[in-house]
Parts: structure tokens; sequence; C-alpha cells
């Protein structure tokens, strides 16, 4: 995720469990792009004891190609490709999900960089840019090409995250594809994210949102899988983790100000604050300004024993459409 999963949370995440794999954030291609020096530390400087997958978005097939083999001289697990993105300034360049309106072009980039890049390659799509019927073409696209993963996140690009999920198409996408495919979209907790293997057939789980509200989640689903209890976290742990997670992120950029810092927090905090005190945290943690306030605040909220809610109410803003088991 831009501009929240970089380097320090890659490492915190590790500290409660962390995934299998981490993937960057991604490096934006254009004509005369470079490779950003903060993203390339989240490969270099990777101690987590997990490989990492480098992420690139662009549409501009010399510089994808010229990026790709740049990025295959560092110690990474693989090339990913993003045809997920879909955010609005995204989309009009015609990168990210945009290009999902352009499967010839898609063939293209995709032919291109196979041939280029050495090592794993892996593709993450949504499953169609206005309307999921889009999606066998795209399944076709894919199909040309020898991908080594495919991750599908279940809503199209215009669904951005306000709908649920269509886990039939991630399951079209599994019956379908040679390789590996991997499941992403609103897993947060342990039963969504066994409704969506248990529906889909996919090989694993991506997760992103749902990690940033609940880091202990990778750490939950492991303990289902192997039979161990499960934890329950109290409003204290939220709070160490945001302690923790405020140190840890501010730490990395080497002209730290404190009141720009409290604004990059609330990027996470989006995401934390949902369900908690009826909504009250949220409404007060988008209006702190200072770095006292915003401690101050999330003492109010967490200082306490009592146990988190394990999943966002319905009508959370960046949370939807929480699929139960069947």
């Amino acid at each position: 995720m831009q501009d929240v999963t970089d380097l320090p949370f890659m490492r915190l995440m590790a500290r409660y469990g962390g995934p299998d794999v981490y993937v960057t954030e991604y490096f934006r291609v254009t004509q005369d792009s470079g490779l950003d020096t903060q993203t390339v530390r989240s490969i270099t400087e990777n101690d987590t004891g997990r490989p990492v997958i480098a992420q690139m978005i662009g549409q501009d097939i010399p510089a994808l190609v010229r990026t790709a083999k740049a990025l295959e001289k560092l110690p990474v697990a693989g090339i990913d490709l993003n045809l997920g993105c879909p955010a609005p300034v995204v989309c009009r360049k015609d990168a990210g999900g945009g290009l999902l309106r352009q499967p010839e072009r898609v063939d293209g980039i995709l032919r291109a960089l196979r041939e280029a890049i050495q090592g794993r390659f892996t593709v993450k799509c949504r499953v169609g840019f206005a309307d999921k019927a889009e999606f066998p073409r795209l399944l076709e696209v894919f199909l040309k090409h020898e991908i080594h993963g495919l991750t599908v996140h279940g809503r199209t690009v215009r669904d951005a995250y306000k709908t649920a999920v269509h886990p039939e198409c991630v399951a079209m996408a599994v019956q379908a594809m040679p390789c590996p495919v991997i499941a992403n979209g609103n897993v947060v907790d342990v039963p969504t994210g066994l409704s969506y293997l248990k529906q889909t057939g996919a090989a694993g789980l991506m997760l992103g949102r749902g990690a940033i509200r609940h880091p202990w989640l990778f750490e939950q689903l492991r303990s289902h899988w192997e039979g161990r209890p499960a934890q329950v976290f109290t409003g204290r742990d939220m709070l160490r983790y945001i302690e923790a997670l405020y140190e840890a992120t501010a730490a990395f950029h080497p002209q730290f100000e404190r009141t720009l810092h409290v604004q990059k927090m609330k990027r996470y905090m989006i995401y934390i604050t949902t369900g908690i005190s009826e909504g009250r945290f949220e409404h007060r943690i988008r209006r702190v300004v200072t770095e006292e306030e915003f401690f101050e605040t999330c003492r109010e909220h967490l200082d306490h024993e009592e146990p988190l809610p394990l999943r966002p109410p319905e009508d959370s803003s960046v949370f939807c459409g929480f699929a139960e088991l069947r």
C-alpha cells in the first residue's frame, strides 16, 4: 500500500509474526523514472527474515522493461506488475487498474516483461475495470504468458473498496490459471480469510488494510491452521502497537517533523480506529494536530484491558462486505 507499507512497517509486522512474503510499495515507472531510493531500502535493508517482491506500476513498455532489469539486480524474490490500483490519479494515466480497460495493451506489456525478467514474475489485478464480466477476457490475456503467480483483488476498479468482493471471480482464476492464485480484498479477521479460501480454492491470501488494523492477523491465521488457541488482544495491546508504529516510522525519516508525522500516522489510523468506541475514536483522531493530542486521544480510547472488536462495523467507510463461511 503506497506511503504506508514501507520498510519500518515491514519490520514492525515481522515483530507480530508477519506474512510469508512481503511486497514493496510500487515503483512508479515512467519514461524518465529511476528507482525510488526509499522503496529500494525495503529490498536492500530487508531484515525481516522473509523474502520481498518488488512491485511496479506504469504503462510505458521500455520503461517497465528497464526498471524490471534494474530491480532484478537487487535481492528480490520476484517482480510484480500492479494492474489493480484504483486511485483515480493512477487510472487517468492508464496505469494500475486503469490498464484493465485495454486488454490488448496488457498483453503487450506482459509479453515484453516475460521476455525481459529472468526470475519470478507475478501480476496483481482486479476483476475488471467497470464490470466483473470483463474478467474472462483478462484471464485469456494472462493465460498467454507464463506468469508465476496471479493475485486477484475480488472487486472491479470502480468498486474501489465500497462493495463486497466477488469470490466467484477468484475461483474462476483458480480454475483457469496453471500458476498459484492468491485471493485479496477485505480479509479482516480469521473467519473472513477462511471464507475467502473456502469459496475460491485460492493458494493463499494477500492482506493489506486488515493487517494494518490488526497486526496479529497473520499469526491468528497460522494459529488456526496449526490448531493453537487464539489469543485475545486488548485495547492496551493496540495502544502499544500504535506507539511502536509511531516510533518505527518516525525513525525512518532523517528530517522528522513531529506535526507532519501525526498526519502520516492518520494514514494508518483510519484503519486502526474502525469499530472502536462506536466511531468516537476515529472522529477525534482525524482532528488531532499535535503529537500530544494524538497520544492523549489514543490513551483515552485504548488504555484498558477490554478485548478489541475483531471485525469492523458493516457501515465502515474503509471496510465493506464481509464474506461468511458457507
